[in-house]
């Protein structure tokens, strides 16, 4: 499952401008209708009428983005847009039984590897809709790729809102920690987070959230990306999981992880990082846009990859990168209206619009770099190996759900590292 990827591509990830007229708006694309009656891939289904679950809520900065470019999109073409804010932030729980139970969706949104693997059986192969638009060879060619591989090499989504997986820290508690550089190995690692227990700091926090991808990471970097696949695809009893357990039992018991950790519930831990009580979160490039309302003025962010911590494992050139996806549904009865609306909110006016929302940076534009990611770029320009979601470890209900209750253990010390083993071992796949 090792994906290398060539260099110049991860030159280009994320966000690269390319040639062909990234900087369009809607409007002013070809595809775009300016009769009422052509649409970006031909003429709309006639009576077309959509239903869109987006993954975020309409108070968030993307949910009111894209609130604005739908009332766009309506006003430009006349077709109605019903979005059911009411499932936000809940699309991972509610979407598959919605689909499964034959609810009208046309349109919904959520993290690449997810809609493309997960949900892959209800979505759309948009590929010759694709190919007949002004999208074409106008998106990230790399997360185009990223979409089409786990499509089963097939197209069926359309990227947007890039990311990268990395810890995110506080630049202002290195600094009072006298911490000049980021560590690049596990001494230089435990090094730092010892500075910063001197300077009055928690070093790491983890919410229930992302105790999976934390765990996935550490197995990546004790025993390497294969160890880590073959444990998501079902060996339990992989040899890397005590050493995994071990390399956290040891983090743990340093004080390096915030005991309040172990009842945390999403986002208690993003908030800690938001009132300095701890300095570093293994999280996404999305974290500074969703606490930038609790973080105090001044707050200054930094990233750097997680190190190499065993002999055996993978370093600072790999990560997980992607980005939210927009698939449509096979059973729609409006696949080019459907195709429209997602050209339209991943155009250059509105995925420019949804980018500046959440300190980010848009798919076709990577010329200016927020300052609150900025340090993320070298990480992604350096990345050769591209590590899947949470390293694999959610892609199993009964692993994802163990790893939350055993590692909540061990932070609380009821667990210790053979005994993280011993009770992963167990594990039944769903």
């Amino acid at each position: 499952m090792k994906k290398i990827l060539a260099l110049v591509l991860a030159l280009t990830m994320v966000m690269a401008l390319c040639a062909c007229g990234g900087n369009e708006t809607p409007s002013e694309s070809k595809g775009n209708t300016d009769n009422g009656g052509e649409a970006v891939t031909g003429k709309y289904e006639d009576g077309a009428k959509l239903v869109y679950w987006p993954m975020w809520a309409e108070t968030e900065p993307q949910g009111k983005a894209i609130a604005e470019a739908i009332e766009a999109f309506t006003d430009e073409t006349g077709i109605e847009v019903e979005v059911n804010w009411g499932g936000s932030r809940e699309t991972r729980k509610t979407l598959q039984p919605a689909l499964d139970a034959g609810t009208v969706i046309d349109v919904f949104d959520e993290d690449i590897e997810r809609v493309n693997v997960t949900w892959s059986n209800y979505i759309l192969d948009i590929q010759e809709l694709y190919d007949a638009s002004e999208l074409n060879g106008a998106l990230n060619a790399t997360l185009m790729n990223v979409c089409k591989e786990l499509g089963g090499g097939h197209l069926k989504t359309i990227p947007y809102q890039p990311s990268t997986f990395v810890m995110m820290y506080n630049k202002g508690a290195f600094e009072k920690a006298n911490i000049t550089n980021v560590p690049t190995n596990k001494d230089e690692f435990f090094a730092v987070c010892e500075a910063l227990k001197g300077a009055g700091y928690i070093p790491m926090t983890i919410d229930e959230a992302y105790m999976a991808a934390f765990f996935g990471y550490v197995v990546d970097r004790v025993a390497g990306a294969d160890a880590a696949a073959a444990i998501a695809d079902g060996d339990f009893s992989n040899p890397a999981v005590l050493q995994a357990a071990q390399v956290i039992e040891e983090m743990i018991q340093k004080g390096y992880i915030d005991p309040r950790a172990a009842a945390n519930i999403y986002p208690a831990g993003q908030g800690n990082i938001a009132d300095e009580s701890v300095a570093m979160y293994l999280n996404g490039t999305w974290l500074p846009n969703e606490i930038r309302n609790q973080t105090p003025e001044g707050f200054k962010w930094g990233s750097f990859a997680l190190p190499k911590l065993a002999e055996g494992g993978d370093g600072a050139e790999s990560n997980n990168f992607g980005a939210q996806c927009f698939a449509i549904n096979k059973n729609t009865k409006y696949p080019k209206a459907a195709f429209a609306l997602v050209q339209w909110l991943t155009s250059g006016e509105y995925d420019q619009k949804l980018a500046d929302a959440t300190l980010g940076v848009p798919m076709a534009n990577d010329a200016v770099w927020p300052e609150a990611i900025s340090d993320a770029k070298t990480i992604i320009d350096n990345t050769t190996v591209r590590l899947p979601w949470a390293v694999g470890m959610e892609n199993d209900a009964n692993v994802n759900t163990a790893i939350k209750t055993n590692l909540a253990l061990m932070i609380s010390g009821k667990l210790d590292a053979q005994g993280f083993a011993d009770a992963f071992a167990q594990i039944q796949k769903s």
